[in-house]
């Protein structure tokens, strides 16, 4: 940060997408204010174009840097040794029996979520006791195949954010709550915590929280308003626990101390609100929004693993990691053979290993047949070299192949 100056081509700024109100990355750098502001954040370097913009000054240039490329075998090095040992939670059901039952619930749940935020910016008081059923119908969709839901909650339209945000959320917290080994009551409260986590946005300004450009610093604070706004809103109810209330109002803390309401650091945060920020970032990064296109889960899990050195609490991290896979439901893939594939399902007993969907050869450079292969079948000799990014290769068509038609139709239903 100390080498960036006016007239730099801004194309990623380092950090989360929460420790700045840049919600475009990619900029000209000209404005003295929006300079100051910059430094003034928790992030630590940017990358810059230098043939749209100026390049660092000659005298602090010769400082060696990591490069892309190079810290690309950094962070897919260390993902891989993150997953050494996997866990023992096998799916119970495969993702293709599941998706259209998760589907289903996906949209009774954003029914029952919409209401709740209704209620809330009408002034009504936010009753949790009515939400268990809905969050036992989650668990349970889960604990049969957890790659269903938390993989169709993230295909959300910008429209239904706020929602089905909260509904990811939920069936994440679920997920990481098993893999972290709590009991059923903490799995319980977590799935709760989870769904009411975003409440307080019910008291942001709608055209703040849907505005599609930067915000304002004014703005940015009243949108940073809303895990206390939420806190208060649950107290005032009396049906949430201590556990939904501590997530609701500390899932943007980080471990390093820089987040927000209170800047509690890792001596300070439980373990559920270590969790709750884990999953938010997850699904917010993975997600259509109005100023922003979602990364696809690949990438955000390695955008994620930059960030977790001050963001995250690291064991947490591990088991979000072995949770969703470092190449998640969804997820674009090469393989050694030249193919690339599309990740359908994975298994925690062999995160490197998953199902795809063949549908292009790199060697060709054309489609192929569409095949199914699973690399942990006996006599497969192929296997995952890396992940790709979808936009690179211009493919549209990925959520289809992984979920099918019929379940996105149905979804696509419940959403209006």
């Amino acid at each position: 940060m100390e080498q960036v100056r006016l007239g730099m081509y801004v194309t990623e700024l380092c950090g989360s997408w929460m420790d700045h109100p840049f919600w475009n990355t990619r900029f000209k750098l000209e404005d003295p204010a929006d300079l100051e502001t910059l430094r003034n954040s928790a992030v630590s370097e940017i990358w810059i174009d230098t043939a749209r913009g100026l390049d660092v000054a000659e005298d602090e240039a010769a400082t060696p840097r990591e490069t892309p490329a190079d810290r690309e075998a950094r962070v897919e090095s260390e993902l891989h040794d993150a997953i050494e040992a996997p866990s023992e939670l096998p799916s119970r059901v495969d993702l293709q029996s599941e998706v259209a039952r998760a589907a289903a619930i996906c949209a009774n749940s954003r029914a029952a979520v919409t209401d709740m935020f209704r209620e809330a910016r009408m002034g009504q008081a936010v009753d949790t006791a009515h939400l268990d059923p809905l969050v036992e119908e989650i668990s349970g969709s889960v604990l049969r195949n957890p790659g269903a839901l938390i993989s169709l909650a993230r295909l959300k339209s910008q429209d239904d954010y706020t929602y089905m945000h909260s509904v990811a959320v939920c069936g994440l917290m679920i997920a990481l709550a098993r893999q972290l080994g709590l009991d059923a009551e903490q799995v319980r409260e977590a799935g709760l915590a989870g769904l009411i986590h975003d409440v307080g946005k019910a008291k942001v300004d709608l055209e703040i929280l849907n505005k599609p450009g930067k915000l304002t610093d004014a703005e940015f604070e009243h949108v940073k308003s809303h895990p206390q706004a939420g806190f208060e809103l649950l107290r005032e109810g009396g049906t949430a626990g201590p556990i939904p209330l501590d997530v609701c109002l500390h899932h943007h803390e980080k471990v390093d101390g820089t987040g927000y309401p209170h800047n509690l650091d890792d001596k300070s945060l439980t373990l559920f609100a270590r969790m709750g920020a884990v999953c938010d970032v997850y699904d917010a990064i993975t997600s259509d929004r109005p100023y922003k296109a979602g990364w696809d889960p690949a990438t955000a899990i390695r955008k994620m693993y930059d960030w977790s050195k001050g963001h995250f609490d690291a064991k947490v991290f591990q088991a979000f990691v072995k949770t969703v896979g470092i190449y998640p439901t969804g997820s674009l893939v090469k393989l050694e053979s030249g193919l690339l594939a599309v990740v359908t399902e994975i298994d925690t007993a062999r995160l490197l290993t998953p199902r795809v969907k063949v549908i292009y050869c790199t060697r060709r450079k054309s489609r192929t047949r569409i095949t199914e292969r699973d690399l942990a079948a006996p006599g497969c000799t192929d296997r995952i070299v890396g992940w790709e990014n979808p936009e690179h290769w211009g493919f549209s068509e990925l959520n289809e192949l992984w979920a099918g038609e019929d379940a996105l139709a149905q979804q696509r239903r419940g959403a209006a």
